[in-house]
């Protein structure tokens, strides 16, 4: 998809703002009209308005409720239509669909507060992604896809232990100064 700078997205300091992996997920894949899509930890919601503003039936939720709270704002600014819950990981979701998406908190630190768990993935950096990995095929119609950004600054053994066996692509890549960002697609 390409990436709208011109959409009206509203802040709050206690959601994680658009930025430099929100672009680089946007840019990275495309949805088709009528695609059934889940964003895990939509945040202010930028992924799911341009995946629904490209034709998807998009449902979005955070473990944030000031997120959610933001996402249905900017939703609305926008004119996207977007299913918003407060969830942690698929708890408020139990439909399947055809694409989930997490832009998941890959940095490893360990740090609390509403927005710290928009980046803190724990001391490895993997955070919630063995649970999002493990539970998909109970939320993917058949042929679906998971699609995550993940950081360089992650457990690269544990990753590729998680990754072993399963069908992953690379959709996009983004080297900054201290780390490398890649968004991965994973078939199930």
């Amino acid at each position: 998809m390409q990436y709208l700078h011109d959409l009206d997205i509203a802040k709050d300091d206690d959601v994680y703002p658009p930025s430099e992996d929100s672009i680089l997920l946007v840019e990275s894949f495309d949805v088709r009209q009528g695609e059934r899509v889940l964003e895990i930890g939509c945040g202010s919601g930028i992924v799911s308005i341009h995946c629904a503003l490209n034709g998807a039936e998009v449902s979005c939720g955070d473990i944030n409720p000031k997120a959610v709270a933001l996402a249905r704002r900017n939703a609305e600014a926008n004119g996207a239509r977007l299913n918003v819950r407060e969830t942690d990981i698929y708890s408020a979701f139990p439909e399947r669909y055809d694409t989930v998406i997490f832009n998941l908190p890959y940095l490893p630190v360990e740090e609390e507060g509403l927005l710290a768990k928009a980046w803190s993935g724990g001391e490895d950096g993997m955070g919630p992604l063995p649970e999002l990995l493990e539970k998909a095929p109970e939320h993917l119609l058949p042929g679906g896809r998971v699609i995550v950004v993940v950081s360089s600054l992650m457990d690269q053994e544990k990753l590729d232990d998680l990754l072993k066996g399963r069908a992953v692509k690379e959709l996009g890549k983004l080297p900054l100064f201290f780390e490398v960002l890649r968004v991965l697609e994973i078939d199930f």
